[in-house]
């Protein structure tokens, strides 16, 4: 039966949504609107770059602890956030392994150093990494590894399946990738504010015990994801064996702060 919990989304006040949730063997559990729909993934496109180079980092074409971007800082800074850029803009704001800096500057440096080392444009490399081995064919890169992605629900909950069994990865690299990376780093969550420590992988943002957070109050504190400002997310609850992702046609806003947790309990009540 489909998830009725997702029929939520029908109070949600925006034009259009889909969402899907998939669980651990890949099946589709239920899914929600027009999976077809290309929707701008905002910045739910890191977690798509950063497998990326982790299977960059997988293949020896860059390793985690070289130089990238600004004086100090490694690939392993980049992917975690903590490299020091400031947040749109190529301008140091603190020293490397400091501050938890969410950085889009950082994320452009990391596809700029890939594309160096491989001597592939990135959005290539991504596709041809990730997208076409995941049968994501209705999905696009067509500029920045921060937030320019382009994806459908249907395409997402295949990558949401590789995040809870990998295939294209070793499984020790994914689970190295959604565990704390400088833990104790504090910084600020978009949208929520100052979390002291602000937890964060390699490219996926870890739910620990942050309060306020996107996820839901019963999400595990090893859930991992990413949501994005164009009222787009992406989770995945190793403990519940699923993974959910939901996007929408709204810019992220109070709206989603009030809707995004009550479907993610909600669904995950239903699982059990």
């Amino acid at each position: 039966m489909p998830l009725q919990s997702l029929r939520m989304i029908e109070n949600w006040p925006v034009p259009t949504a889909a969402a899907a949730v998939v669980r651990t063997d890949g099946t589709v559990a239920g899914s929600y609107g027009p999976q077809e729909h290309r929707f701008p993934l905002a910045s739910v496109t890191k977690p798509l770059a950063a497998y990326a180079a982790l299977l960059a980092v997988e293949e020896g074409a860059v390793e985690l602890d070289e130089p990238a971007g600004p004086p100090g800082s490694t690939v392993r800074h980049l992917l975690a956030h903590t490299g020091g850029l400031a947040f749109d803009e190529d301008r140091v704001q603190a020293a490397p392994g400091e501050r938890r800096l969410y950085s889009n500057a950082g994320f452009e440096a990391l596809g700029d150093h890939i594309a160096k080392a491989t001597d592939i444009p990135f959005p290539q490399y991504l596709r041809e990494a990730v997208l076409e081995p995941l049968g994501m064919t209705a999905t696009d890169l067509p500029g920045s590894p921060a937030k320019d992605g382009v994806s459908t629900a249907a395409d997402m909950a295949r990558f949401g399946a590789e995040l809870l069994a990998p295939r294209l990865l070793a499984p020790q690299t994914l689970a190295e990738a959604t565990s704390v990376v400088f833990p104790g780093v504090r910084g600020v969550l978009p949208g929520y504010g100052m979390q002291n420590p602000n937890d964060w992988g390699l490219g996926f943002e870890i739910r620990d015990g942050k309060s306020p957070h996107w996820t839901g109050a019963s999400s595990s504190p090893r859930t991992f994801g990413h949501f994005g400002q164009s009222g787009t997310f992406l989770w995945v609850d190793p403990d519940a064996g699923a993974a959910c992702v939901a996007l929408a046609d709204r810019a992220f806003g109070p709206w989603a702060i009030e809707a995004w947790p009550p479907l993610t309990d909600a669904i995950l009540a239903e699982l059990r």
